[in-house]
Formats: structure tokens, C-alpha cells, sequence
């Protein structure tokens, strides 16, 4: 426990804290009576409302889809499996600028929606519950469908020969062992909609905002450090709430379970059903997360003379179209990004995978509070954490603003909840009597680790490095803060460049994002296939 509680509390709960102090402190006295002021703002009541039921409608939405596909990549075998595997995970880290763009050339004035229909959603609720479906429909896939996928079929099988109609024997066998998975997946499809600020700040126009896209406003736009300071307590006492009630009601779900190689669960589809099923699922993500990801391509090609590769080129220059946007070439983020975020995973892992076998010993309540304090980096405003860094990583021994170091760091807090979820599920399902059985045998706790548990964690490690992989690339909240001049992500410099006028930068925009989806894509499917190439061996 030591290593994750030194690491957040170092750059996790002192730049937080440092920056809602300087917020609520008034000549050097704190002032507490400015949270009821704000509280009490018929404004503010709308958007805490706003975020809450948003935020709920989000995940029962992304459930009702996301959970049939899980079904489908963790017991069917069909061709392309890898790929589209891959696919769906791509939207999850691409910055909210892109996709929301993506989205308003679907939904918005002029987009395909309206052309074939006359029908336009931008600036209704619709278009932020889809979007946040797009994004988040890979947590439930991957998640859940990573230990369904490890579950023995027989035992639901054998509890159909004893009587139990289908649905009666996925209700009392298969759905208990899913619980935990479904609620954890539940539960970051929650904080990232409760905390949601692309998407709404451009799909839903004026009329709808988040606590996020307020906090943001009343700091970047009205400079007013106090209200941004109440609004990122309330953010913070709302995400430990929820994560307290999670772990209280998940922990009493929790039970050993027989899993099996993924290799023995999965087959073709049969029967009429089940190929329909599969159809289902292919047809959802061909609308939902195809079409958007075709647009965004579409538009990195069109440029002013036709289709061609113009805004691609013009990557490798500064300053193309008279713009000094960069003092790079734009194209070197995408190296900028994959150093950062191969260093930033190693980091997730390390951290995260500490604090998963710290709390699968269930070591009382210390323990238990380790757990929520783990997610807290999901749910507190990615810009009050840049804003941290940047006032408080300022002076000897921790003088970290000119070290390249900052930004995986800061990706890092936002990739171990995801290694720590994956994990804790697969490691806390292992039958307690394997480990004492190594123990008699003569192992250390070490060793009994070792030969017991990491065999049947090793796919779970790999999911949670292809997730911490994934949301380092696509972090763009605290980064766009810390992030050099001359060393730009992939997604800092998307925003970068639509944050200028033009039909050049746009275009360029279009281009980098494309170039990010592309990247994601293709490091997903090396993933897949060492996990496929390794299934094996447990």
C-alpha cells in the first residue's frame, strides 16, 4: 500500500488540495461561507441537476447497449473478432474535441442527419447521451466481457440439466458472478459522464452544462477562483460518495470463482438466435461507432481542391498557412504521444497493480479506503488537477514543471483507476484454498503469488495495460496544462489547432485526429494478439 498512497497523495491530494485552497482562503483565513453562497445559486442548482441525471441516463444507456456486445466478444468465435475488438476501443481516447466534431457532422446543420431526414439533434440531450455511449462503449465490453469470457459455461450448464430454464439459470449462476464487473464498469461509466466537458460543451451548446464545463468557465473564462473552488469540492464529496457506496455494495458480491482459459468459452454462433444476436451487435457498432470514426476520416481528406492528402502534408511544416500555432511540426506529437504514453502505462501498472493485490487481502477498513481513494482521479476536474501541478511541482526537490516526466504522470492518474478495476475483479475471484494450499506446500507469499495468482491475472494485466495505454493517449484535461511548447501530445495539439480559425487548421485538426484513431487502432490489435498468442498459457 505503501507506493500507491505515497503517489497520490504526492501528486494526486496536494495539487488538488493546494488549488481549492487558494480558492476558499481569503488574507490567510478560510472562508466557508461562500459554499452555501454558491450552492445557493439558482444557476448552480440547474447544473448540479443536469450532471447527475445526465450522468445516470449515460450509464443505463451505455449498459442496455454495451452489455449484449460483451456477451458477444467474450463467448462467440467469428472472423475479424481481433479487429473489431480493436475498433470499439478506439472512440474511448479520442480527445472530445474530435469526436464531438465527428458527431456534428452526423447530428448537426448540414450533417447526414439532417440531409437524409431534416432532422438535427445538436444542442439536445440526445446528441451528449450518444456521444457518452460512443466513448464508454469499450469500458463495459472490455470490463465485463473480460472475466465473462473466463467464466466455466459448464456450471451454467449444469444448472440447465437440473432444471433451470435459460434466462433462470443466467439469472441465478452467471449474472452473481458478473455483478462485480458490471458494477465496476457501471461505476466508471458514471464518473467519466458525471465529469463529462467535451462532449457537452459542444454538442449542447449554451443551453446545457456539467460541473465540469462550470468549472472550467468560472476559471478560464470569469476568473473566478472561488466558485471553481466550491464546484470542485462538491465534485469531489459526490465522487467519494459514490465510490464508498460501490465498494460497501460490490464487496458483498464478491466470491471465488472457477475460471477457465478464454480459449475453452469461446465458439461460432449457433442457431438462429445467437447469428442474430452477433448481427445485432455488428449493426450497433457499425452506426454507433463506425460511421462517426468514417466522418472524422472523411474530413481529414476533403480538403479545398478534393479529396487528397494535403492537410497531412502540411503537418510536416511549421507555421503551414501562415499559422504559428506550433513550434514544431505538428506531426512530432505523435511521437511525443507514444513515448509519454508507453511510460505513463508503466506507471498505471506498477501503481495500480500494487494497490489491486494490496486490497484483495482484505486488510480492514485502511485497505477498504485505499480502494475508493484509487478512483477519485476520474472523478475530480482534470482541470483543477493541471492547475495543481503547474503551482505546486514548482520548487526544489519536486521542481518538475521544465521535466518532460509531468505529463506521464498526470496521464498516469487517470490510468490506474483503470488497471486497479480490471484487475481486482480476476484476482479477487481466486479460490482463497489455492494460495494456502502453496503456502503448506512450502511457498512464500511471494512465490504463492507468483505460481497461483498471476497465471490467471495475466490477461487481466494485459487488458488493464491496452486501457492505461489507451486513456494516456487520449488524456487531454490536465495535460493541455503541462504540456511543453515544443513537446505537444496528439490530442493538445488537435485542440490546438481547432482553436484557430481557418480551413487549414481545421483540416490539420481532422488530420492529427485521424492519425490518433489510426495509432490507437493499431497498438489495440498488437494487444490483442499477444493476448491471443498467450491465452494458452494458463
Amino acid at each position: 500500500m505503501a507506493v500507491p498512497v505515497a503517489f497520490f497523495a504526492l501528486f494526486f491530494a496536494y495539487p488538488v488540495t493546494a488549488i481549492v485552497g487558494r480558492g476558499l482562503k481569503a488574507e490567510g483565513a478560510w472562508q466557508f461561507g461562500r459554499i452555501g453562497e454558491v450552492l445557493s445559486r439558482p444557476d448552480i442548482l440547474d447544473v448540479l441537476w443536469f450532471t447527475t441525471w445526465q450522468a445516470l441516463a449515460s450509464t443505463a444507456l451505455t449498459l442496455l447497449i454495451a452489455l449484449p456486445g460483451a456477451y458477444v466478444f467474450a463467448r462467440f468465435d467469428f472472423p475479424g473478432k481481433q479487429v473489431l475488438r480493436a475498433v470499439v476501443t478506439v472512440p474511448f481516447v479520442l480527445p472530445t474535441v474530435v469526436v464531438g466534431t465527428a458527431f456534428l457532422a452526423l447530428l448537426g446543420r448540414g450533417g447526414l442527419l439532417d440531409e437524409l431526414w431534416g432532422v438535427r439533434l445538436d444542442t439536445t440531450v440526445w446528441a451528449i447521451l450518444l456521444a457518452h455511449v460512443f466513448f464508454n462503449y469499450a469500458v463495459v465490453v472490455r470490463t465485463v466481457g473480460g472475466l465473462w469470457s473466463q467464466l466455466d459455461p459448464r456450471q451454467e450448464e449444469a444448472a440447465r440439466v437440473l432444471g433451470a430454464g435459460r434466462f433462470a439459470a443466467f439469472r441465478r449462476v452467471t449474472l452473481p458472478a458478473l455483478a462485480p464487473a458490471v458494477a465496476a464498469a457501471a461505476l466508471m461509466v458514471f464518473l467519466f459522464t458525471f465529469t463529462s466537458f467535451g462532449v457537452v460543451q459542444i454538442l449542447g451548446g449554451p443551453a446545457y452544462s456539467t460541473l465540469e464545463v462550470e468549472i472550467y468557465r468560472q476559471t478560464a473564462q470569469l476568473l473566478d477562483l472561488p466558485t471553481a473552488a466550491v464546484l470542485t469540492l462538491v465534485q469531489f464529496a459526490a465522487v467519494g460518495g459514490i465510490l464508498a457506496v460501490h465498494a460497501a455494495t460490490v464487496r458483498r458480491r464478491e466470491r471465488a470463482l472457477k475460471l477457465v482459459d478464454p480459449a475453452q468459452t469461446s465458439r461460432r454462433p449457433r442457431g438462429l438466435g445467437q447469428w442474430a444476436l452477433l448481427g445485432g451487435v455488428l449493426l450497433t457498432a457499425l452506426l454507433l461507432i463506425l460511421l462517426p470514426l468514417g466522418v472524422l476520416a472523411e474530413r481529414s481528406l476533403d480538403g479545398p481542391g478534393g479529396y487528397g492528402f494535403g492537410y497531412y502534408e502540411a503537418l510536416q511544416s511549421v507555421g503551414a498557412g501562415g499559422s504559428s500555432t506550433f513550434l514544431v511540426p505538428p506531426l512530432e506529437a505523435v511521437g511525443n504521444s507514444l513515448r509519454y504514453a508507453l511510460v505513463a502505462t508503466l506507471i498505471a501498472l506498477v501503481i495500480g497493480g500494487l494497490a489491486a493485490v494490496a486490497l484483495t487481502r482484505r486488510a480492514g477498513r485502511l485497505v477498504r479506503g485505499l480502494d475508493a481513494l484509487l478512483m477519485l482521479p476520474l472523478g475530480v476536474s482534470a482541470v483543477t488537477v493541471g492547475f495543481g501541478f503547474l503551482i505546486t511541482l514548482d520548487k526544489p526537490p519536486l521542481d518538475l514543471r521544465t521535466s518532460w516526466i509531468l505529463v506521464p504522470l498526470a496521464q498516469a492518474l487517470v490510468g490506474v483507476p483503470f488497471v486497479v478495476r480490471t484487475m481486482l475483479p480476476v484476482l479477487r475471484a481466486v479460490d482463497d484454498r489455492l494460495r494456502d494450499a502453496a503456502a503448506v506446500l512450502g511457498a512464500s507469499p511471494l512465490r504463492a503469488w507468483r505460481e497461483v495468482d498471476l497465471p490467471l491475472v495475466r490477461r487481466a494485466v494485459l487488458v488493464a495495460a491496452g486501457f492505461a495505454f489507451a486513456v494516456s493517449l487520449g488524456e487531454f484535461g490536465a495535460t493541455v496544462f503541462i504540456a511543453r511548447p515544443d513537446n505537444p501530445t496528439l490530442p493538445v495539439a488537435v485542440a490546438r489547432l481547432l482553436g484557430r480559425s481557418g480551413e487549414l487548421n481545421y483540416g490539420q485538426a481532422m488530420a492529427l485526429g485521424t492519425i490518433l484513431m489510426l495509432v490507437c487502432a493499431v497498438s489495440l490489435l498488437l494487444l490483442e494478439r499477444i493476448r491471443t498468442d498467450r491465452s494458452g498459457e494458463f
